[in-house]
């Protein structure tokens, strides 16, 4: 099959999603321009800051994306291309686009209030609590799993002959493995991600302190895109995986506790630049190989070997949580009721920050189906990403970056190697500010689980931003330091889908108490609360096979977290629908 096929039909599905669906739920929910936002109405310079609205949708989109997009699709690969285009194109309609608008609107309309205080209006102080206790637990394995993911990844290497460099004239760091010349692909991409955290800050300073236009600060945040990957090309920095472990655990500590505008918004913003012309390419490039005759290397359906794999499973649920941010995940809730409700102007701005957002981030999992299907052999793709050697490590990121490469090459005329390294600085981009956001997200809601412990009396320490920093900071390099990424990334995507059915509960509960009828939120709430549940419980049985005891902690936490908070929430469902008693 040629490769236009799926992304010319699917890009005309989210379009009309957004056109038709996405209108239909704004009408629903009632949104108005001029109603005051809690960013304008409580502003005060760190958390709650009006941002102008290109500013925040690159902060927005590129804390949702992170690397969920890329490296969820290319794992489920193996099930082959259909089930995962089908999954990624009305799970990002129906279930991901309604679920983060409906979670921006309600943290917007309760005061820039987190997810978890709005499962309080809806469900109660228990409510609140359960949903503080499982988003902790959530948010550490997605930051260890992207932790772990982005340590490999700034460390890969390729064999150069591949990638079409010689040794002796390669602009590229080569070194000897075995006899066989390696290019070390990661080193540039790891210099370009630490230049643009530096410049961050004077960004930030020139936009907030000094009103730099928004057309200027795009000139100047592309200019630094294009000195640090310079930068990376002269002097590419080396570390160990572990040693990368560490270096980005200090990175998101102080960006943690900063504020939103010293480094935060800035980076997105600068590294959004990356983000856009990936996204561009990634379509272009496509477009262009297509109507030169690129087809599908991948089958279109190949559930048995999907199946036989071990970092997979049944295709029913593992494919519906091994896709997790292409289609919907709840750790977009977090960043719409964390950051993003505290920034946005105007209620008018919503739909495309929230619901726009998730579907761009949709497209971009489509391609990113398509790009790894077809400019990869899928031989060399299965051997990148379900290794069966034993003591070799799955690489997705690594396997998307090639495809990235190859594709450039066909499209473009651009070297294999060039498009390769451009592959690794898009993913990159993402993890970064995933980690930053999450991290600054656990903040948060420590913050809200010691009020609870406490009674509201809480000590000075445990108040102090960098402490609850610290410790969400400890524990995703705790977990990240003893787990491969591949024994991560089944729990992470449970939680995380089961995070999006908890929160669409939670905000049904609100709607029903607004005197509206939530079908857009109970009916995908209702179907990934069963998938996920049904995910947890075959994971407790590899845990268990594989020893793997703090995944399988983690596992039965979440499973009797997320019992608790269901029924919790049918209860109030019950009440509410019970008639008033006679007096």
């Amino acid at each position: 099959m040629n490769v236009l096929i799926p992304i010319a039909v699917g890009a005309a599905l989210l379009w009309l999603g957004s056109r038709f669906y996405g209108r239909f739920l704004v009408r629903r929910l009632g949104l108005e321009p001029n109603n005051p936002t809690p960013a304008v109405t409580r502003e005060d310079g760190r958390d709650f800051v009006p941002t102008r609205t290109p500013v925040l949708f690159a902060h927005h989109f590129s804390a949702i994306a992170g690397a969920g997009p890329i490296l969820g699709p290319t794992i489920a690969l193996m099930y082959g291309l259909a089930p995962g285009w089908i999954w990624v194109i009305l799970g990002g309609i129906f279930f991901g686009a309604a679920h983060d608008l409906v979670a921006l609107v309600a943290s917007v309309r309760q005061g820039g209030r987190s997810m978890a205080e709005v499962a309080r209006n809806s469900l109660g102080e228990a409510g609140f609590g359960l949903f503080v206790l499982f988003t902790l637990v959530m948010i550490v394995l997605v930051t260890s799993s992207f932790l772990a993911a982005t340590s490999i990844s700034l460390t890969s290497m390729w064999p150069a002959v591949e990638l079409g460099l010689r040794p002796a004239d390669s602009w590229m760091r080569i070194v000897d493995v075995g006899g066989v010349p390696y290019a070390v692909i990661g080193g540039i991409a790891s210099t370009s991600v630490v230049v643009i955290t530096l410049a961050s800050p004077l960004l930030g300073w020139l936009m907030y302190r000094k009103g730099m236009k928004t057309n200027k600060a795009w000139v100047l945040a592309t200019v630094i895109c294009a000195a640090s990957i310079a930068a990376g090309i002269y002097m590419p920095i080396t570390l160990d995986p572990k040693v990368w472990m560490l270096v980005l655990s200090v990175y998101v500590l102080l960006a943690a506790g900063l504020p939103v505008w010293l480094i935060l918004q800035p980076r997105d913003f600068i590294n959004v630049q990356i983000l856009y012309v990936g996204i561009g390419a990634l379509v272009i490039g496509l477009i262009v190989a297509g109507m030169g005759g690129l087809t599908l290397q991948a089958p279109l359906i190949d559930v048995a070997r999907g199946e036989s794999s071990p970092s997979l499973g049944p295709i029913w649920p593992f494919l519906f949580t091994t896709i997790a941010c292409g289609a919907i995940s709840g750790f977009h809730s977090l960043v719409a009721s964390g950051t993003s409700s505290k920034q946005v102007r105007t209620e008018g701005d919503i739909k495309l920050i929230a619901f726009d957002g998730m579907l761009l981030e949709s497209l971009l999992a489509l391609c990113v189906l398509v790009a790894v299907g077809s400019a990869l052999s899928f031989d060399d793709y299965a051997r990148l990403v379900h290794p069966t050697i034993e003591g070799a490590k799955s690489n997705p990121i690594l396997a998307f970056s090639l495809s990235v490469g190859r594709l450039c090459e066909m499209a473009f005329g651009i070297p294999t190697a060039a498009g390769t390294v451009f592959g690794i600085l898009l993913v990159e981009g993402f993890v970064v500010t995933t980690l930053d956001a999450a991290v600054r997200i656990n903040r948060y809601l420590f913050e809200e689980l010691w009020q609870i412990a406490f009674r509201g009396k809480v000590p000075a320490l445990l108040r102090h931003y960098w402490f609850n920093s610290g410790l969400s900071v400890l524990l995703m390099l705790g977990l990240a330091w003893t787990n491969a990424f591949n024994a991560i990334w089944p729990v992470f995507g449970s939680a995380n889908q089961l995070l999006a059915a908890l929160a669409l509960i939670a905000v049904s509960a609100w709607l029903i108490g607004l005197g509206k009828k939530p079908w857009y939120t109970l009916l995908p709430a209702g179907v990934m609360l069963v998938t996920t549940i049904g995910t947890l419980c075959l994971l407790v049985v590899r845990y268990v096979e594989a020893g793997q005891w703090t995944l399988l902690a983690a596992d039965l936490a979440l499973m009797i977290l997320s019992a608790a908070l269901v029924a919790l929430a049918v209860l109030r469902f019950a009440r509410k629908r019970q008639p008033p008693k006679a007096i």
